[in-house]
């Protein structure tokens, strides 16, 4: 699977190419991977309640049919979309999500950030205290509260249509973070979002991009 680097697009004709790609694919179409950037929108996921978008400011809010709640994209964030067929790969939708968190697990480990998972929450974190520790997180949140000492830091959100995936992941590089206050993030009412530069790691939208698409393409692979 080669990464496409599709640069800066808009996310309504990127949400449709995907919906026609998959709507078109055969069995011996091969698996792409594409790596983009968005203008800012909010996306709704098909579990998406209105009160979670809470002042949209302006920022467009597109309705989409990939699982999960709303989430934020914007310039300074790699947005991949992994476009698999789960048959050739021989692993069900349960092992699919773990191996995309594993891939940006090991991308932010390359730039010497752990990430950590958190049960019933897809999506990847990282400790607001230290996020070089490989402690496990603190925890566990309080229902509709933060969780305790977390930042989201990859957002993750997917569709299987006929054994065949696209929406994807979301990675967090230097990001204006102040739109997430305008929604409940996924979901989760205070949830902090961070992105590598505010932790401390300064790295390019391209040099992030390559490195989340090499782990995808390793992690991904049948």
């Amino acid at each position: 699977m080669t990464p496409v680097v599709r640069g800066r697009v808009a996310y309504l004709p990127t949400y449709e190419a995907m919906q026609a790609f998959t709507a078109a694919r055969g069995e011996a179409t091969p698996d792409e991977l594409w790596l983009c950037e968005h203008p800012p929108v909010y996306t709704q996921g098909l579990a998406g309640r209105p009160e979670h978008v809470l002042d949209a400011g302006g920022i467009p809010v597109v309705v989409t049919n990939r699982g999960g709640q709303v989430t934020y994209h914007g310039p300074g964030q790699v947005v991949a979309y992994p476009l698999v067929d789960l048959r050739r790969t021989g692993y069900f939708i349960k092992e699919y999500v773990y191996r995309i968190e594993e891939a940006v697990i090991r991308s932010l480990a390359h730039f010497g950030v752990t990430g950590h998972r958190v049960a019933g929450a897809p999506g990847i974190y990282v400790r607001l205290d230290d996020p070089l520790s490989h402690a496990a997180p603190v925890g566990p949140f309080a229902p509709g509260g933060p969780f305790k000492g977390l930042g989201k830091i990859a957002a993750l959100g997917l569709k299987v249509s006929r054994h065949c995936t696209y929406h994807g992941v979301a990675l967090n590089v230097a990001m204006d973070l102040a739109p997430f206050s305008g929604i409940n993030p996924c979901g989760y009412a205070g949830l902090e979002t961070v992105d590598l530069s505010t932790i401390g790691i300064s790295v390019t939208w391209n040099e992030a991009a390559r490195v989340l698409g090499q782990k995808l393409g390793t992690h991904l692979s049948a």
